[in-house]
């Protein structure tokens, strides 16, 4: 970390005081052609940046409010010390804006997309399909051809409103028009559309911030001033019921039925299921090894007595290479074969609204956390990395989980008078 300078005449508020108040800035030098500066007024004074240069001259940035009057904060007010922090940071950002051969002038959202995606791919990033799902049909098609340089606050939030305002998308064929699901009047439909909206911002925010540290931009204030919509993310999970499950896997084909209850006894994602084989199982201790989870890491799932008895029974004639779960067909399950499966089980068995594959996990975790289950364990047999995951999907299902909490932490103050007399 550079070291912190030290000037007699700017260190302290008392110092600065003593100043005489004038136009040009009070400068102290951090290195050749980097300095800070500070400009006395009337009601206090303010730190300056400037960036010097043979080829951009001078540049000058305004950094913030000194603490001349109200204690620095580190937000707001920042002290001498925190002035030279900020300077420096802003010089690394012109550094690595110079140094950059890439044009800006004509540089594209859709440019900046396609980059964030080359480097997304780089790092080995999870769930590529679904960003590239949300890139293709909410950013490209309407903020696509925006450049950098031309991009508003005004703009992503009125781009951010019409995804809100939007009802779901539902599966259309190629070059046909796109269809939308009706949505119903309700403050439950208006929040699932704002937790999308709120995610469609997210990437398209990673994008901007990673054009900006790559000196397509040197201005990200656009994008750092739009807020995502507040409490948008509250699930309400869905969940079967007992009778549900018994009629819905009564209503399945068999092999539908198969991987089903596979999901229901582990709480496996359809994807993890679909690329089991014979081996993953382990019949001695009754436990379903994931080679490669959601999170990208193994994962073991210790199944009760009744999970047992089924993979045992799954993996009978078959080689320790041969995938569990098959279609009727003897073709493997492949990304999104199961959703019309499941909705025609769904009116069958007369579950309304018809739930996806993925409820069946959602399933799995919320009877574990109605019969008491510690959120921690939980979170193992469901493949997250914590308990916050899991608290905020399952905690208010577990009868006991918030009480328990509170009245072991919260001991007795010893204030409360005791008395003989019973209410009758």
């Amino acid at each position: 970390m550079p070291r912190t300078l030290q000037d007699a005449k700017l260190d302290t508020r008392a110092a600065r005081l003593r100043l005489k108040q004038r136009r040009e800035p009070y400068w102290r030098a951090l290195s050749e052609g980097l300095a800070v500066g500070y400009r006395k007024g009337n009601k206090g004074g303010t730190w300056i940046a400037r960036h010097y240069t043979q080829g951009e001259k001078r540049r000058f940035k305004s950094l913030g409010t000194a603490d001349d009057v109200v204690d620095a904060d580190g937000a707001h007010v920042f002290s001498f010390a925190q002035a030279q922090e900020l300077a420096r940071k802003w010089f690394g950002e012109l550094a690595l804006q110079d140094s950059s051969d890439l044009p800006t002038g004509n540089y594209t959202i859709a440019g900046a997309i396609e980059d964030y995606v080359r480097d997304y791919k780089r790092r080995g990033g999870k769930g590529l399909s679904v960003l590239e799902s949300i890139i293709n049909a909410h950013i490209k098609p309407t903020l696509g051809n925006v450049q950098l340089a031309n991009l508003s606050r005004r703009k992503i939030e009125t781009w951010l409103d019409d995804i809100a305002a939007k009802p779901p998308r539902l599966r259309t064929k190629k070059g046909q028009e796109q269809v939308y699901k009706e949505m119903p009047d309700s403050h439950e439909a208006t929040r699932r559309r704002r937790n999308t909206a709120n995610r469609v911002l997210s990437v398209l925010k990673a994008a901007l911030n990673l054009a900006y540290q790559h000196g397509r931009t040197n201005n990200r204030a656009a994008w750092e001033a739009v807020k995502p919509y507040r409490e948008a993310d509250a699930p309400k999970i869905q969940y079967l019921t007992d009778k549900e499950i018994t009629r819905l896997a009564n209503a399945c084909p068999d092999d539908l039925r198969t991987i089903a209850t596979a999901a229901l006894l582990s709480g496996a994602r359809y994807g993890e299921l679909a690329a089991l084989t014979a081996t993953d199982f382990n019949p001695d201790s009754g436990t379903l090894h994931i080679a490669r989870s959601k999170s990208g890491k193994a994962q073991h799932i210790a199944l009760t007595d009744e999970g047992k008895h089924f993979f045992s029974q799954t993996i009978l004639g078959k080689k320790r290479e041969d995938l569990l779960f098959v279609r009727a067909n003897g073709s493997p399950w492949k990304k999104s074969e199961q959703f019309r499966p499941i909705k025609e089980a769904c009116r069958k068995a007369k579950i309304a609204p018809a739930i996806g594959f993925h409820i069946l996990r959602h399933t799995y975790g919320s009877r574990l956390a109605m019969r008491g289950v510690p959120m921690a364990v939980i979170a193992q047999q469901l493949g997250h990395s914590d308990t916050r995951m899991t608290e905020r999907h399952y905690a208010h299902l577990a009868p006991s989980y918030v009480a328990d909490t509170v009245r072991a932490a919260f001991t007795p103050l010893g204030i409360v008078k005791q008395s003989n007399v019973v209410g009758l």
